[in-house]
């Protein structure tokens, strides 16, 4: 417990959220509907009262620069645990590619607030009506929570609430403030230590069952039957060439000659060209090779003589990469 780990999930949520309002546009329109201006609402992350402050500060109507409305501002508020969403704390899961387990994230609820600053109130219901029909009353944002295992997670945002205050008081000379706050719950995962799970591969599986007794007195015998299966490759991973064929086979061959049968192995598999074979028998006087054709997954095609012959070995079965396709080799006992 307690071990360094940081995933920047409560960062990358905060920052897919900052996005989803980044980039509006309000227009002014004249008499006649002809846009006369297209403004970019600024967003920044920060507490509105920040903002509403540098407004009270620069309250001069005359003053040549200030902070210019309309603006947008969002803040991450809180963090609460989701109990609704609670699953087994102590369930693994495991990736693939990588070999990397982890347990099963705790969920958690994000509170943030946006909030809409305005002058005029046609402003104000631009940018509100802009945002609100994605929200019914949840919007699901796409983040990549750990890159270790390539957790990606749909977020849904829900909308919560949506307040309004008309901040003017006073005479011509003190600057009008509209705010709209929106509030948002985002439901989003917490992942702790990621850890290699290259170790806790199966590689081995065996099943044993005992049948019925059978005979009378001192001739009762029980069957105890094991069937034990280990991964077998398919590939020649390491590239391995034992020999080559003499001559020229069609895809109906099962009798091969080769340069040298003694180099390969009887109930094995070779490889030539992309096709895989079974080797039922071999001559090591002839040099014939009996052979079941197309296995695997692969089509028995013809080959040239002269072509290599490939081994699987074992060598192959250890160097068999998670999500490759494999074989299985077993027996009873």
């Amino acid at each position: 417990m307690f071990e360094y780990f940081y995933h920047e999930i409560l960062r990358k949520t905060v920052i897919s959220f900052g996005t989803l309002f980044n980039g509006m546009v309000i227009k002014h329109t004249d008499s006649s509907d002809n846009t006369v201006s297209e403004v970019k609402v600024p967003l920044a992350y920060g507490p509105m009262q920040k903002f509403l402050a540098r407004l009270e500060q620069s309250a001069d109507l005359n003053k040549p620069v200030q902070m210019s409305l309309p603006r947008m501002s969002f803040e991450f508020t809180g963090l609460n645990y989701d109990s609704s969403r609670k699953v087994t704390t102590t369930q693994q899961f495991v990736t693939i590619g990588d070999q990397k387990k982890a347990y099963m994230p705790v969920p958690y609820n994000m509170a943030f607030e946006l909030n809409i600053m305005t002058k005029l109130n046609d402003d104000m219901l631009q940018i509100v009506e802009q945002i609100l029909p994605y929200f019914q009353p949840s919007y699901n944002l796409s983040v990549t929570l750990v890159g270790d295992i390539s957790e990606k997670r749909d977020i849904p945002v829900v909308l919560d609430s949506v307040t309004m205050n008309d901040d003017y008081e006073g005479d011509f000379s003190t600057r009008r403030a509209l705010i709209y706050t929106l509030r948002f719950t985002a439901k989003t995962y917490l992942f702790g230590p990621i850890a290699d799970a290259s170790k806790d591969l199966i590689k081995k599986v065996s099943v044993g069952y005992l049948a019925g007794a059978t005979g009378e007195g001192a001739r009762v015998v029980a069957r105890d039957v094991t069937y034990s299966v280990e991964p077998r490759a398919t590939k020649n991973y390491d590239s391995n060439v034992a020999t080559t064929i003499q001559d020229d086979i069609s895809e109906k061959v099962t009798n091969i000659t080769v340069a040298d049968a003694s180099t390969i192995d009887a109930n094995s598999y070779i490889i030539i060209d992309e096709e895989s074979m079974y080797v039922s028998k071999r001559n090591t006087t002839t040099n014939i090779l009996t052979v079941k054709r197309g296995q695997d997954g692969t089509i028995a095609v013809p080959h040239v003589g002269g072509t290599n012959v490939g081994t699987i070995t074992a060598a192959d079965n250890a160097l068999i990469t998670p999500g490759d396709d494999f074989g299985f080799d077993g027996g009873f006992s």
